[in-house]
């Protein structure tokens, strides 16, 4: 665990005690803090109990005495609706901030001979994958390597620091929204597309806090940003403008003249004037898809300043296994291959996957976004029938059905399995592919993505081992 020793002495509020908030809790203890922690869910607060924390009804407490609110990025200070802790808070003149202003903290009160290495990513889609591959990559060249934030292990909890620890962060808006000095000795900003418009207000906001990933760099520091998308792009000329730092695009669209990019599946850096193949991204069976290309494009460009072989990159990209609910191939049943790629919230996100397949029985629908499917119609060609389920099926029906894209509405996902496997099967088409792709958000039905993708690979693997013993039973007699 790391030690938060910046409110050494002083009564800190915690609220949202869920990994991030107990993660929070305890090292603002270890560090000298006299810590509230608090929740609105029972459940949560037992929770946080049985691991150590002090709980403190924050309804009932003096907030005058407090020097920060610690609240879990998850929970509104503004829009939608402010939570009652945060109007608290304003009242008292209380700053609010996440665990990871904690983390940053704590990196600035060290000299530089003793900082790690900070790698910080961010985007609308592709965060985790990339900050996964870049875990893999540091780890499999021999890096002391640790990943978290907005993926697995909340920050806190990850080892001590010292010097030559890297840390790769993963970073939502909701946590860059309450971090204001962390300096990262590489920033990626993958791509932008309007995504969390409810908690943001507009397009505009939500891509200035994404822009903060950038904050607080130095000129020996590196600035990784994706040119695939307009807001992107219009973010790379006004850091070029300003010349402080290192700034290296990265795109799978085209080749850059500097930069880091893919074509014809082949990466390629060409950062100092010299360009130099790295790896060929048709054998790297967990990157599939242009988009998978650009993170591969974004890792390298993070990490090529630390000395590493590129050799042992290019065959840590190739070996890196891939994700649980990003466009992950669970198997065959018959000739029809399963993906699950449940992390699909947005129709941009569900776009790449649209994109790299056809003949797709796709299932969709959940807690629709706020542009629906329709950015997706360019790639309704290569669906051969949907299957819609949650609340969103009857507005995706007229979407459907205006495109004459076959569908039906299934309601479930245990049912929009079974007649997805069915009807490809008998389909006879090549390669077909049934692929849960949702565009939406799953909380109508299920408790987050992972839930939901968890539940289609419990269904799948059922199918899966069916047919397996049928095809055994064949080959004995």
């Amino acid at each position: 665990m790391i030690r938060s020793t910046s409110y050494k002495g002083k009564k800190v509020a915690v609220f949202g005690l869920g990994l991030t908030g107990i993660s929070a809790a305890l090292s603002l203890a270890s560090g000298g803090a006299d810590v509230f922690a608090w929740d609105d869910n029972d459940a949560s607060v037992i929770l946080a109990r049985e691991n150590g924390v002090k709980v403190e009804n924050l309804a009932k407490v003096d907030w005058s005495l407090f020097e920060a609110l610690i609240l879990s990025p998850g929970i509104p200070d503004n829009l939608p609706k402010p939570h009652w802790t945060a109007i608290k808070a304003r009242k008292y003149n209380i700053p609010i901030i996440c665990d990871i202003e904690l983390f940053a903290r704590e990196i600035n009160l060290l000299p530089p001979e003793q900082k790690p290495k900070v790698i910080a990513i961010t985007g609308t889609n592709g965060k985790s994958t990339t900050t996964a591959l870049i875990g893999h990559i540091l780890s499999y060249c021999g890096k002391d390597t640790e990943v978290g934030g907005n993926i697995g292990q909340g920050i806190l909890s990850l080892q001590r620091m010292h010097a030559g620890k890297h840390y790769v962060i993963e970073l939502s808006s909701y946590q860059l929204e309450r971090t204001n000095s962390l300096r990262a000795d590489a920033a990626v900003l993958l791509n932008l597309s309007p995504d969390h418009l409810d908690r943001h207000g507009e397009f505009n906001n939500y891509c200035n806090v994404k822009k903060k990933i950038f904050n607080n760099q130095l000129q020996e520091d590196t600035s990784v940003i994706g040119v695939g998308t307009d807001s992107t792009k219009l973010i790379f000329s006004d850091l070029t403008a300003k010349n402080g730092r290192r700034i290296i695009p990265v795109s799978a669209n085209k080749s850059l003249g500097r930069g880091v990019s893919v074509v014809s599946s082949k990466l390629y850096s060409n950062i100092n004037g010299k360009c130099v193949e790295i790896c060929d991204l048709s054998k790297a069976k967990a990157l599939s898809g242009r988009h998978n290309h650009e993170n591969a494009a974004a890792a390298y460009a993070s990490i090529q300043s630390l000395g590493l072989n590129i050799k042992e990159i290019g065959e840590a990209i190739l070996s890196f296994p891939g994700l649980p609910h990003r466009m992950e191939k669970l198997g065959f049943a018959s000739a029809v291959m399963f993906v699950n790629d449940s992390k699909a919230t947005n129709s941009d996100a569900a776009m790449q996957a649209l994109s790299t397949y056809s003949n797709i029985f796709w299932i969709l629908g959940g807690m629709s976004k706020s542009d629906g499917i329709e950015p997706l119609i360019p790639y309704f060609k290569n669906v051969s029938k949907s299957y819609l389920i949650g609340e969103s099926a009857l507005q995706f029906h007229k979407t459907l059905t205006k495109y004459k894209v076959n569908h039906k509405i299934s309601g479930t996902l245990e049912k929009a399995i079974l007649c997805a496997t069915r009807d490809a099967i008998q389909s006879e088409l090549p390669n077909p592919v049934v692929m849960l792709s949702p565009s939406c958000a799953s909380f109508d039905q299920f408790e987050n993505f992972a839930v939901r993708g968890d539940t289609f690979r419990s269904h799948v693997n059922k199918i899966i081992n069916l047919f397996s013993q049928q095809e055994n039973k064949v080959s004995i007699y």
